[in-house]
């Protein structure tokens, strides 16, 4: 099975050889890559420019004894000299079926297993209890997610750990708002709703009146202290949270393998801040614990407040040394927005002080903002992540109905979530992750051009083309047919499917999976374009049959990466 990374290595082995033939072996390592206009072949290689100074003759001359030297392997049909000295291969038409039928038969349709034994923990979501989950999390559970369903793709065993803020300051003051502002039924009755608006009132309060925020930290003193009364009200704000947050989940078809927020770690503080002046790395400064990161570039890590409370710092160093005692990763992912960085670079430089060898990756991404600026709970500006998906399952929906689907209701309101939830997603994956984003409904949920719909639609349209197909030929599978490749547009489409393994594995390498959707998109298109200039089902039997297992293989490469984004593939639209 060839893919074209392998494809562009056998090529340019080739190609080194033959400079080699020509020149001798002192020739440097010489590059293939993809075409960049398919009219002059499939792959290219410029090398020749760059050797004519060494080699003291002109570029074209350099391309011409290069191409003279070798007889061509048996996958080129071709060799063409352009320019200056460019070196273009057109491959084997027939090589290039088999590749792609091999492709088409492999597991996963190809994904290479680069991960096998190998152990990663990725952090992603980790909203915190007592708020709804809104738009601000989106980014970190669908970047995440995709992340995720990639390295598990990849054969890596992955560990999804929801890392839940659960404990800290606003805990304080949510305990006094929760029994000050609430009657005896709103508690009774309680709901994240509720608990959002009193944490807002509280806190506001905390600004403006001192004794109110003395009476906030006594309540989270009583807490950190194990008070059996502030510890159930907490439990309670915990479950309330993971109730709603696990509809949200479920709707976005998210999963992990650990919940496990900041109090689980919480036993373990002392212990990690005593490792740290043990070994040397922490000191006093005006009242704090401090590591100098000063050698590094960074201002000092503070990870014992003055007050003598922990912060963030201390917390995750204590969860680093307890995934690795319990998991031994190879690697350890955060995903998280770009306010973090200076924190996770400080972090991982006091781990790596502490001896760990585990490769710590923080996965940062730009903010979401309102047009009118950034959201903010305190400021009560945010939109419910819920209200979200609800919306654009409703815009999705109105679509659906316009059109003569001959759907049932309830058919239509499956397809309006699988299309308004992958357009969101979609909205979010198809960008570099660094990006930052401005937050629009029209943006959001697009259904046209590059976007999930899009790209849901160009599935489903091969799935009738399928059904269609088995109601001529019963009983025979597309996949089973004889591929033969008709023309460049159909070279190029089989081409463009043996990319596929390589944009999954560059997508999880860079931790971008825009490279994945991005690849997808450029398959999709191909295929529109094939399908416009290459008819189908009206072909003679054998061209029909080769080209009704081109268009399924296409099929397969669009369904796996649009599961590997988290994006569902509706067989009918």
């Amino acid at each position: 099975m060839m893919t074209t990374d392998r494809c562009e290595a056998q090529l340019a082995q080739w190609l080194q050889s033959a400079f080699e033939a020509a020149f001798g072996n002192d020739v440097p390592a010489v590059r293939v890559q993809a075409a960049t206009d398919s009219r002059f072949g499939d792959f290219q290689c410029n090398d020749a420019m760059p050797l004519a100074k060494a080699l003291k003759r002109p570029p074209r001359a350099i391309a011409e004894a290069v191409v003279a030297a070798l007889p061509l392997p048996p996958m080129l049909d071709k060799i063409d000299i352009a320019g200056p000295g460019f070196i273009n291969l057109t491959v084997n038409a027939g090589w290039l079926a088999e590749q792609a039928a091999a492709l088409s038969a492999a597991p996963r349709f190809g994904i290479p297993d680069a991960g096998r034994g190998k152990t990663v923990v990725i952090d992603y979501s980790s909203p915190n209890v007592a708020k709804p989950m809104h738009i601000g999390h989106i980014r970190s559970t669908v970047i995440g997610n995709a992340i995720d369903r990639l390295y598990r793709a990849l054969g890596y065993t992955v560990i999804a750990d929801n890392h839940l803020g659960d404990w800290g300051t606003q805990f304080g003051i949510l305990i006094q708002g929760y029994r000050t502002f609430l009657t005896g039924d709103e508690r009774d009755a309680l709901t994240i709703e509720s608990l959002e608006r009193v944490y807002v009132q509280s806190y506001n309060r905390t600004k403006e009146d001192e004794s109110w925020l003395a009476a906030c930290k006594a309540e989270l003193v009583k807490l950190q202290q194990g008070d059996p009364e502030n510890r159930a009200i907490w439990q309670r704000f915990i479950d309330i949270s993971l109730a709603e947050f696990n509809r949200v989940y479920a709707r976005l078809g998210v999963g992990f393998d650990l919940w496990r927020g900041e109090s689980f770690y919480n036993g373990t503080l002392p212990e990690t801040i005593r490792l740290l002046q043990d070994k040397g790395l922490a000191a006093e400064s005006d009242g704090a614990l401090v590591v100098n990161l000063e050698a590094d570039g960074m201002p000092v890590c503070i990870v014992r407040k003055s007050d003598g409370g922990f912060n963030y710092a201390a917390t995750d160093i204590a969860t680093v040394r307890n995934r690795v005692a319990e998991f031994a990763p190879d690697r350890i992912i955060y995903v998280t927005d770009e306010r973090q960085q200076l924190h996770f670079r400080q972090f991982f430089a006091v781990c790596a002080k502490l001896g760990h060898t585990t490769h710590l990756e923080h996965v940062w991404f730009g903010l979401m903002r309102l047009p009118e600026g950034t959201f903010s709970t305190r400021q009560g500006n945010v939109i419910k992540l819920e209200a979200l998906l609800d919306e654009a399952v409703r815009r999705a929906l109105d679509i659906i109905k316009a059109s003569d689907n001959g759907m049932t209701d309830a058919e239509q309101q499956r397809l309006a979530e699988d299309i308004g939830i992958g357009a969101i997603k979609y909205a979010d994956l198809s960008h570099d992750p660094q990006t930052l984003i401005v937050f629009t409904w029209e943006k959001a949920l697009a259904l046209e051009g590059n976007s999930g719909p899009y790209l849901q639609y160009a599935y489903a349209r091969i799935s009738s083309l399928l059904r269609k197909y088995a109601e001529r030929v019963p009983g025979r599978d597309p996949l089973a047919n004889a591929l033969t490749l008709d023309g460049p547009i159909e070279k190029d489409l089989a081409l463009r499917l043996l990319q596929f393994p390589a944009a999954v594995q560059r997508a999880a390498d860079a931790y971008k999976p825009n490279v994945l959707a991005d690849y997808l998109f450029g398959l999709s298109q191909a295929y529109s374009s094939f399908y416009q200039q290459s008819p189908v089902l009206k072909s003679e039997p054998a061209l029909r049959d080769s080209r009704i297992r081109l268009c399924a293989m296409v099929a397969q490469a669009l369904r796996e990466g649009l599961t590997l984004l988290g994006i569902a593939t509706p067989e009918k639209i």
